[in-house]
């Protein structure tokens, strides 16, 4: 099944057709609502059901990365897993997307995580609580992601597929020395100053074919500034969490990376491989692809999506045969 990045342009994920028209076309319906969360603020979600004769095989839930936004290219593998069978949502964190807050700045990931953890419940209470459900994150999003399967462990998940995630930054895209080391000072004085360097811009090291990064660029609603200090400092200080517990990890997971990424270390996925307790979980590393790998080109695409879709598939039928 192809991904339906294979129809967008640079400028529109949907190319030449609206919106309501794309989702006519890949035969899915699309509803969204804004929720409140403790903090006063209104956060986006959203989501995509089959249409029949499509039965509902599972349901999935997106979560997308730091800059990210779920209205944009992540919809495009929104539709792609309920084209497939899967009822899917996604939620735009504080401060990205359609969501309130200021832009793109997680001083701490964990009211983040609570506001995940409340929308995806309400949203699987909304089907047969019988049917298998996924997590699928995409660079910080697959920490958030981790972290939401460490702290509801009394509501499981039947897997997770970690995209590029964020377990470890880069040395090759980390702030310069000696600004990392002084992240902590600068974050604690001016926590919203954006005076991190990194090294490259997000989209430059993330996506590959050059149109796709461009439509990345496109979207009204993404930043390409540089990261706030206390937002950096905490990117940072997730990856060192995560990397204390993953032997604590335990639900099933599938590890796509990039062999080629320099924004989230390979390394990093590997041992979280490697130590992870869960006794269902899978590595593929794809040599010579980037950070985002629906920004490679469409056979390394299909390949990618093709090997997601698969894996998801199989643990929903080995679900409903039990």
């Amino acid at each position: 099944m192809v991904h339906p990045i294979a129809e967008a342009n640079e400028e529109s994920p949907f190319g030449k057709l609206t919106a309501d028209e794309f989702y006519e076309r890949h035969s899915v319906s699309h509803g969204s609502e804004f929720m409140s969360n403790p903090r006063g603020m209104k956060l986006f979600t959203q989501w995509w059901t089959p249409l029949p004769p499509t039965s509902i095989v599972g349901i999935v839930a997106l979560v997308h990365g730091f800059t990210g936004e779920s209205s944009w290219l992540l919809q495009l593998t929104a539709v792609h897993f309920a084209k497939a069978g899967f009822a899917t949502c996604a939620i735009d964190h504080q401060g990205h997307g359609f969501s309130d807050g200021l832009i793109a700045h997680i001083p701490d990931i964990n009211p983040v995580v609570d506001d995940c953890i409340t929308f995806f419940d309400n949203f699987r209470s909304r089907f047969d609580p019988s049917l298998p459900s996924f997590l699928y994150a995409e660079s910080l999003g697959g920490a958030i992601a981790l972290l939401i399967t460490l702290r509801r462990r009394h509501t499981p998940w039947s897997g997770v597929i970690l995209n590029g995630a964020m377990c470890g930054i880069s040395a090759k895209f980390k702030p310069p020395w000696p600004l990392e080391h002084l992240l902590s000072v600068v974050a604690a004085v001016i926590p919203t100053w954006r005076v991190i360097p990194t090294r490259g811009s997000i989209p430059d090291v993330s996506f590959k074919v050059e149109w796709k990064r461009k439509l990345a660029l496109a979207s009204p609603r993404r930043t390409v500034a540089r990261p706030r200090a206390a937002t950096a400092q905490e990117l940072m200080r997730i990856c060192r969490e995560l990397q204390e517990r993953y032997e604590e990890v335990e639900v099933p997971f599938l590890v796509a990376h990039g062999g080629d990424d320099v924004v989230c270390d390979p390394a990093c996925v590997e041992e979280l491989y490697a130590r992870a307790a869960s006794k269902d979980k899978t590595l593929k590393i794809y040599p010579g692809m980037w950070h985002q790998m629906v920004g490679e080109p469409q056979e390394n695409v299909e390949l990618v999506f093709g090997d997601m879709l698969d894996w998801l598939r199989t643990r929903a039928a080995v679900h409903g045969a039990t």
